[in-house]
């Protein structure tokens, strides 16, 4: 039976520069990267070397500890560098893209004719298993588990999130295969979560999946808090989940037997001029979407939302599972306390407290910066986190048993139904500047090598 949930707690922060609904190609970035940090936990190991060509869907690497998950190429072209890291690491694998993308033909697949298992080992040679996650831990899915039920969150509720009901408009056809192959991995539900309106309309041919709505403030859109309020997780269960976007990937793998990686990405911020969506591939070049479409100065890059996403350079690349790049001003100034600082009426700031009179105008949009306004200090216990924490558990309790590594109080605090983008709010009201998400991340990997 179909649920509609309204959440009450969170926070909807108004930042200047959503995109658009419109949709540009960018230029063909010459330059493709896939990085192994983009799947927490992954051991890579290498399939290629510098000067080898590889088609979309070639082999690149394997998971060191299960090595049937293939990790592939976005694009044709010729492997010209490996960035290593500290310990050599692998941090990237980049190669120069074709012109014209040559694929490795799979051929296409009906997923109604294939067991569980089939559209496992399917997904897992051509590189589409990656698209598949699991909580806890959020990690790529371990094929050895059964999920209890799969999640499909089609809406996005963070700061200038990307419309998925405007990329997947005319998608519907590879989204409906990619649901059907999801659904041969459980018994259990598919849960297929709107935000209402249009997008309801937008899913109502979609066959085999409860219908879920939720309404709210962010993070209403946010995969950890559906699965608490639809079918919460204890100790031995696991839900996988997929982007909405990364679904219609994999239908399209089904229908044509190409590992098409194809995306449309959110530009947004204040500090773009004309904010927009662009057509591009998974893993490109940041500055082939934002060239001649941003102001000067000193600014951020940001692969992702501005409370999730991974700060890049301009000429960092795209991360696996982004499907927006936010550019935001750097907090890199000194503010006149009298004016901009803390004295000042505040008309051009954001604050959940009301400390400034901003909060007058709750339809205002803010050109924010990256200024952390303070600097860390002593765990302050004010209450904020509970009240942008749509979930039964208590945040701050659960953060000081990760810190004093309690393993027993993480577990009975609900450690398996987080993950550290369900804590970016509490991370950006903080009063003691905590980083909060990188804690709930080393939490989830002691309970990863501890307990599972």
């Amino acid at each position: 039976m179909s649920k509609a949930v309204k959440i009450r707690k969170g926070l909807n922060i108004g930042l200047k520069g959503s995109a658009e609904l419109s949709v540009v190609d960018a230029p063909r970035s010459d330059v493709f990267a896939i990085k192994p940090p983009d799947f927490h936990g992954l051991t890579p190991k290498l399939q290629v070397k510098v000067g080898d060509r590889v088609k979309a869907g070639s082999p690149v690497f394997f998971d060191k500890y299960n090595e049937q998950i293939l990790y592939t190429a976005p694009v044709s072209g010729e492997i010209t560098e490996i960035v290593r890291g500290a310990k050599r690491r692998i941090l990237e694998i980049r190669l120069k893209a074709d012109t014209t993308n040559q694929f490795q033909e799979f051929g296409p697949r009906d997923p109604k004719n294939m067991t569980g298992e089939d559209v496992k080992v399917f997904l897992m040679e051509t590189g589409a298993w990656s698209f598949v996650r699991q909580r806890p831990i959020d990690i790529v899915a371990n094929p050895a588990n059964t999920p209890k039920a799969i999640v499909i969150s089609t809406f996005d509720s963070s700061p200038l999130a990307p419309d998925y009901s405007f990329i997947l408009k005319d998608q519907m056809e590879a989204f409906k295969a990619g649901v059907e192959g999801l659904s041969r991995f459980t018994d259990g539900k598919v849960h297929l979560n709107t935000s209402g309106g249009k997008s309801r309309e937008l899913y109502s041919s979609v066959q085999g999946v409860q219908k879920n709505t939720f309404s709210g403030p962010h993070p209403a859109g946010n995969v950890g808090v559906q699965i608490h309020h639809l079918d919460p997780i204890n100790k031995g269960e696991y839900v996988w989940y997929v982007n909405p976007q990364d679904v219609a990937i994999i239908g399209r793998l089904f229908l044509s037997g190409r590992y098409d990686t194809t995306k449309y990405v959110a530009v947004t911020g204040s500090e773009v001029d004309k904010p927009t969506y662009v057509r591009t591939n998974i893993g490109a070049k940041i500055s082939s979407l934002v060239d001649g479409n941003v102001k000067g100065g000193n600014l951020r890059y940001v692969s992702g939302n501005p409370l999730t996403g991974d700060q890049v350079a301009v000429d960092g690349y795209l991360g696996h599972y982004h499907s927006q790049v936010t550019v935001l001003p750097e907090g890199d100034r000194f503010k006149f306390l009298l004016t901009e600082g803390w004295l000042g009426a505040g008309l051009k700031k954001f604050s959940m407290s009301r400390s400034y009179f901003s909060w007058l105008m709750p339809n205002k949009q803010y050109a924010l910066d990256t200024n952390l306004n303070g600097e860390p200090r002593s765990f302050v216990v004010s209450g904020q986190y509970e009240k942008v924490m749509p979930m039964d558990i208590y945040p701050v309790h659960l953060v000081k048993a990760i810190i004093t590594n309690d393993i027993d109080g993480m577990e009975n605090l609900g450690i398996y139904e987080v993950a550290p983008e369900d804590f970016a709010l509490c991370e950006f009201v903080c009063t003691s500047k905590i980083d909060v998400q990188s804690t709930v991340r080393s939490g989830l990997d002691l309970i990863n090598e501890e307990c599972l």
